[in-house]
């Protein structure tokens, strides 16, 4: 799910290899064995790491913000003249945005999702079954850039990454959309920061106390401090086949229980469970405590800017 979000990094230890299989709805399962895609690829994670979310899987599909209706309307409207469209989500999660799609377009063809965390892609696996219908989908685990159609000719026509490409090698994510994307596709990259980069009264408290555990630096999980992409994503779009930019910038005022935001904190790099050691009950405590004096009503209200950047290759612009 692209500003620094701050949560899609990845620790220690590899998981034992399991292959993740291409399903369709209507069968209730893994189709034949000819019909998976490959678990591990050249630019897949490899022995010696695993994602930070392999444990959070069900946290994250519960407390993470979904997709702005505008924002899929957008989206959508990218594809409307393709009669059976193909999508491909990059650092899909627990499958969002493929989710968001077909429930506002039923008549997707085929879906790709792409992590690198197999119990990511497990929830998003488990979630898109019963809403696929007729369309079919597929599990890649690996790397973004790493990507490969699962079988000749599916071109994707809308590539989506949300919350996700400042994580990625993003000018050689791009240079894979060259290479497997249809003539007319537009790559989509969304973002809407954290709360850790919001500002407003209880963000500021929150992010103060978490500072008082972790120290003042703001965590990329075990990896350390996090650091801010270097250049702008117009920048990297400039630079691609994509370099046909268009910026959709929409409001959002979101409304979280204080539970909610303990649970989102859960998820992410900067206040995941393992950096408080053995204290993060402690930590839990004070942040439930700190978010109940400044709810108003019992809720915490976000105002926040949720960006869509529309890229096309620009011989197809309209």
């Amino acid at each position: 799910m692209a500003a620094a979000d701050g949560t899609r990094e990845r620790g220690q230890g590899d998981p034992p290899r399991e292959d993740l299989q291409t399903f369709h709805a209507g069968d209730g399962g893994p189709t034949p064995e000819n019909d998976r895609i490959t678990s591990l690829g050249p630019g897949a994670t490899g022995a010696g790491s695993y994602d930070v979310f392999d444990g959070v899987a069900a946290e994250y599909a519960r407390h993470r913000p979904g997709i702005p209706a505008e924002a899929v309307r957008i989206l959508t409207g990218a594809i409307e003249a393709v009669t059976r469209p193909m999508v491909l989500d990059l650092g899909t999660g627990t499958g969002q945005v493929p989710l968001a799609l077909l429930a506002a377009l039923p008549r997707i063809a085929h879906v790709d999702l792409v992590d690198v965390s197999k119990p990511m892609l497990r929830q998003a696996a488990a979630a898109l079954r019963p809403v696929l219908g007729r369309s079919t989908a597929g599990l890649f685990f690996g790397e973004a850039d790493a990507f490969v159609p699962s079988a000749p000719g599916r071109r994707p026509d809308l590539i989506t990454c949300c919350r996700a490409f400042h994580w990625m090698n993003r000018p050689a994510v791009l240079a894979m959309a060259d290479r497997v994307a249809a003539p007319h596709a537009t790559v989509a990259i969304m973002n809407d920061g954290s709360l850790w980069t919001h500002e407003s009264d209880w963000t500021a408290a929150l992010r103060e106390l978490i500072q008082g555990f972790l120290g003042p630096v703001r965590r990329a999980g075990t990896r350390g401090a996090f650091q801010v992409p270097s250049r702008r994503y117009e920048e990297d779009l400039a630079e691609s086949a994509f370099s046909d930019v268009t910026e959709h910038r929409i409001p959002v005022d979101r409304v979280w229980a204080p539970d909610d935001v303990i649970g989102y904190l859960r998820t992410t790099s900067f206040a995941r469970p393992d950096l408080f050691a053995g204290r993060r009950a402690e930590f839990e405590s004070q942040a439930r405590a700190l978010l109940a004096a400044h709810a108003d009503g019992g809720v915490l209200h976000e105002e926040a800017l949720f960006t869509v950047l529309l890229a096309r290759r620009p011989h197809t612009s309209s």
